[in-house]
């Protein structure tokens, strides 16, 4: 094809944007509808990722190991981490245990268990968490009169109960019950702490935001080339009696194509742009709703989906835009081709 006739054809098409105007503006008006609503899924699917990312991050495993303190006190120290104020009152005699029947014997031990776990599938990080470190951290969390009470386990002479252990992050959740079997079945693991309800809960949430994500973008894209190909079928009836004159002389069907073409493709482009625009001012605006009322902290920012519901919604424009005139107008020179020949 000839300069001149792409040059022609081009302009033909942006003619037709114009003169079929009230068509169009409807075309674009729904076309940012749609892709506004696409970008706000996924806005909103990344922000809940987001979320539940800082949650995963939180929801960790205690791993205990089983080391001279796991002999000696067994459950009482797990109920001390449960805030128990009698777990320690059982004096233990430590005389009574041989090295035989604890696997854990010093923190060069340790950390080669937590070396083991952290060969395992689907282990994101292991971090070793000596018993002193352990019972700060318990300390810690107790209101002051409670903490004051406890102090007297750092004393040598009356015991610190806990075990070394370390915390453990996983990488995917929704494998959180088979990873901690396996976890449990590690030489030198006395026994774990998790909330594995949380975990699934998690898992569930990502899952279910994922799945009415994709069925949303889906359906909308599908309303997009339904609102594109209507277009064109309407600007294609209007210029009948101009088709039917081009193939009566020769013309092509690909040289009959391209003003639709253009002209689908226009619509597209044109409300992708106003679409992430639009979606800016509507972002912009929410957050600082939300942050005023609600406290909210950290959320992305919308300079790091900018880029990508551009070339999003761009793609959704032209694919619309090509697939509609390319299907509505060959559908109509087929059927409806003995009709040009006969005016």
């Amino acid at each position: 094809m000839k300069l001149q006739s792409l040059r022609y054809l081009t302009a033909s098409g942006l003619k037709n944007v114009w003169v079929n105007k009230f068509m169009t503006l409807a075309s674009v008006g729904t076309l940012i509808a749609c892709m506004s609503i696409i970008g706000m899924s996924i806005i909103l699917s990344d922000n809940v990722d987001k979320a539940l990312g800082s949650i995963e991050k939180e929801n960790v495993v205690m791993v205990y190991f089983n080391d001279l303190n796991s002999v000696l006190y067994g459950s009482q120290a797990e109920n001390f981490l449960a805030g128990d104020e009698d777990a320690t009152s059982t004096f233990v005699d430590a005389s009574k245990v041989s090295d035989d029947q604890y696997l854990v014997h010093n923190e060069a031990e340790a950390r080669a268990v937590c070396e083991e776990i952290s060969k395992l599938d689907n282990i994101e990080s292991v971090e070793y968490i000596s018993k002193e470190q352990g019972l700060d951290g318990v300390l810690a969390s107790m209101n002051p009169a409670q903490a004051e009470y406890f102090t007297f386990l750092k004393d040598e002479a009356n015991g610190n109960p806990l075990s070394d252990g370390a915390r453990v992050t996983m990488s995917d959740l929704s494998l959180f019950g088979e990873t901690l079997q396996k976890i449990e079945s590690v030489q030198g693991v006395s026994s774990t702490q998790s909330h594995g309800d949380l975990a699934e809960k998690i898992s569930a949430i990502k899952h279910g935001v994922t799945v009415a994500g994709t069925w949303i973008v889906s359906i909308l894209i599908i309303i997009a080339l339904v609102i594109v190909s209507n277009t064109i079928r309407v600007t294609m009836y209007n210029r009948k009696l101009e088709i039917s004159i081009m193939k009566a002389v020769g013309a092509t069907d690909s040289f009959i194509r391209l003003p639709f073409l253009v002209e689908g493709i226009t619509i597209g482009v044109t409300s992708a742009v106003i679409s992430t625009g639009l979606l800016y001012f509507i972002y912009k605006a929410v957050l600082e709703t939300l942050k005023s009322a609600l406290s909210i902290g950290q959320v992305i920012p919308f300079a790091d989906f900018v880029l990508r519901l551009l070339i999003l919604f761009i793609a959704i424009g032209v694919l619309s835009g090509i697939i509609g005139s390319v299907i509505m107008i060959g559908r109509y020179l087929k059927r409806e081709g003995s009709e040009f020949s006969a005016l």
